[in-house]
């Protein structure tokens, strides 16, 4: 599809709106009441490894708008299956049934007990889509981001259960040796993989820790 220039519209945002136009995972989020194309990249990494299971217990940092909450909650079942599912974002976020949604900042020193009440105790899987806005310069979006899923991890040693999984965004640029390193140490298999809803012109990619060590990597 192609859109006629619009006065005023700068050359990057014609851009950004011919992609999303021409995306079949946008116009196929749409179809499925997904709030944003991310929950591909999602239920394509839980098809792959798995780490979603009915009964789970979930935490999504960073989860606004929500995308990645949603595909939690259809995978572990909330209420039928038993699992729970909390969605944690400074930025408020819209009721999503079957979750609990927390407007809070992780970071904060409350955060870890806070959601282990709320999930009635550790965490099976700790989850983050988190990004910060783009600033342009490829280097300091990469630091920036990879500082987020160094947060996330450090965030995921104090809330995740002995045999739990750590899944996190990360971008390609120098430094994400240093999380694979730290993630091998207290995770019994990691793989760093780009699904294939993750666009190809993107240095994005995701690293999945499966089988977390509890008290012996910590």
């Amino acid at each position: 599809m192609r859109v006629k220039t619009a006065r005023g519209r700068t050359v990057s945002s014609q851009r950004w709106l011919q992609r999303q136009l021409n995306d079949p995972y946008v116009a196929e989020a749409k179809k499925r009441g997904y709030r944003s194309r991310a929950a591909f990249k999602l239920l394509q990494l839980d098809d792959q490894f798995r780490f979603l299971k009915p009964g789970g217990r979930v935490v999504d940092l960073g989860a606004a708008p929500g995308g990645w909450t949603q595909v939690a909650v259809e995978r572990v079942k909330p209420g039928k299956g038993g699992g729970v599912v909390v969605g944690i974002d400074i930025t408020p976020i819209e009721p999503i049934a079957g979750a609990t949604v927390l407007a809070k900042d992780f970071y904060d020193d409350d955060a870890p007990a806070v959601l282990e009440e709320l999930l009635g105790g550790p965490a099976d899987v700790v989850l983050s889509d988190m990004a910060a806005a783009a600033t342009g310069e490829t280097q300091v979006d990469h630091l920036r981001i990879m500082g987020l899923a160094e947060t996330a991890h450090d965030f995921a040693r104090q809330v995740l259960k002995p045999g739990g999984s750590f899944v996190a965004k990360v971008l390609r640029g120098g430094t994400e040796r240093t999380l694979l390193d730290r993630l091998k140490r207290d995770f019994a298999k990691v793989k760093h993989v780009k699904p294939e809803a993750s666009r190809a012109d993107s240095a994005e990619m995701y690293v999945v820790g499966i089988g977390f060590r509890g008290q012996e990597a910590l």
